[in-house]
């Protein structure tokens, strides 16, 4: 099915003027540069652990995704630089080898400074196929969705590099000029009750929906929901804090069996960032007072799933949060806010509220196929399928993603001991 140019431009969440596309591309890739210009040279290199990846590599990576899979179905196109295919491809096996995830803090060439120039290389080559309307439809899905992951990657140069700067012994701040995150009185929590329902989850095959989707979010399904009832809120550090006063960290019945082994082997005794007083945590603007009404963040499934059930509580499907969210506007306190922290939020005690931005909210729901999945055609297809396996899904955004990329039916998934990520939670119980 041949899709039109302006239905692609209104699928990306802009207008249907020919420049807009341009405009977009150009916006989203400056805002990549934006976060990276704070860093230096060695800042711009540094992998603290096999999951987070250096900034360098990032910007080095999306530039990759934009060569590789819109300017390479251009006729005839070469690759600028044959020989770091590898280096940049992330997971994409079937296009060729990969440098291993671990291994890309080693890549100290090429430098920083060639890494930039290849990315303005890649933005002048797709800048001229925009004016000369050298991009069939294929090519233009590709462009829409190489900006959706550019987004993604923004949201992982801050985490990685929070990281990475945490773990050097003068823990210094990505950004000393940050504000302080001013937080309203959290106020105390209450519980919104839902009846029994059948909804719809999901969102319709990209591009022939209104508004672009991930694969994994598709087809728009039928759920049964049970009564249940959700918080208001996430939950916040003052609430977690009880948890780990009451000795949550101690006691093994309320932690899986591998979530028990990794609390063990890793000495978890708090969130990740909070000092062992558990009177501070390590923001990316430095070393702050914590604050009690904020979101807690940083925290693994392991710990958010313990949490709720010491709450007497439990943690929601990923249905039970797509059902509240679907009638709320997404929109929070974003890394467009300028925060880059979770902060409380006053509002109205009888409707949910934080549903997005702040912090990844875990939910109880395994990472997996919705049924009649398809992943998109092509090596694209290995964007999201093949991690069907072993993860959680997280819901709503966090103070690290970029405004106007979540939406109620995207799925974030991490494996349940992933904590660098600003990863909270919701409560749920039964009705």
């Amino acid at each position: 099915m041949q899709i039109s140019s302006a239905a692609l431009l209104k699928a990306s969440g802009t207008a249907t003027a020919p420049a807009t596309l341009a405009e977009r591309y150009g916006r989203v890739r400056r805002a990549s540069m934006a976060l990276a210009a704070p860093l230096s040279a060695e800042d711009a290199m540094l992998q603290s652990m096999p999951d987070a990846s250096p900034a360098k590599w990032h910007l080095a990576h999306t530039s990759w995704f934009f060569e590789q899979f819109v300017l390479g179905l251009q006729p005839g196109y070469r690759p600028l630089h044959p020989h770091w295919q590898a280096l940049f491809n992330s997971y994409y096996q079937s296009i060729g080898p990969a440098h291993a995830r671990a291994r890309r803090g080693l890549l100290s060439r090429p430098t920083l400074a060639q890494v930039l120039e290849y990315r303005a290389q890649v933005d002048e080559r797709i800048g001229r196929c925009l004016r000369t309307g050298a991009l069939d439809e294929p090519a233009q899905r590709h462009l829409l969705l190489g900006l959706q992951h550019e987004q993604q990657h923004q949201e992982l140069l801050l985490t990685d590099i929070k990281h990475a700067l945490w773990s050097n012994p003068l823990q210094p701040a990505y950004r000393d000029d940050l504000p302080p995150a001013a937080s309203d009185a959290a106020g105390s929590a209450c519980w919104l009750p839902f009846p029994e329902r059948i909804v719809e989850i999901g969102a319709p095959p990209w591009p022939a929906n209104a508004g672009f989707a991930y694969d994994n979010e598709s087809p728009r399904h039928r759920v049964l929901v049970p009564a249940h009832a959700l918080a208001n809120r996430p939950l916040s550090n003052a609430e977690y804090r009880a948890f780990i006063d009451d000795g949550g960290y101690r006691e093994p019945l309320l932690w899986m069996s591998d979530g028990w082994a990794q609390l063990q082997a890793g000495q978890w005794r708090h969130p990740l960032y909070w000092d062992d007083a558990l009177e501070r945590e390590y923001t990316l603007g430095g070393w702050r007072a914590l604050d009690p009404d904020a979101p807690v963040c940083h925290l693994g499934w392991y710990e958010a799933d313990a949490c709720a059930r010491w709450a007497g509580a439990r943690l929601p499907t990923e249905f039970e949060w797509e059902a509240a969210a679907a009638a709320c506007a997404p929109a929070g306190n974003f890394a467009d806010t300028g925060l880059l922290h979770p902060a409380a939020q006053a509002g109205d005690a009888g409707r949910p509220r934080q549903l997005f931005g702040d912090v990844w909210e875990w939910t109880a729901s395994a990472y997996g196929p919705y049924p009649g999945f398809r992943p998109l055609p092509g090596s694209a297809g290995e964007y999201n399928g093949k991690f069907m396996c072993g993860q959680q899904v997280l819901r709503g955004g966090s103070c690290a993603t970029p405004a106007g990329h979540v939406r109620a039916s995207y799925r974030n998934f991490f494996p349940p001991a992933a904590r660098w990520q600003f990863s909270g939670l919701r409560l749920a119980r039964d009705a």
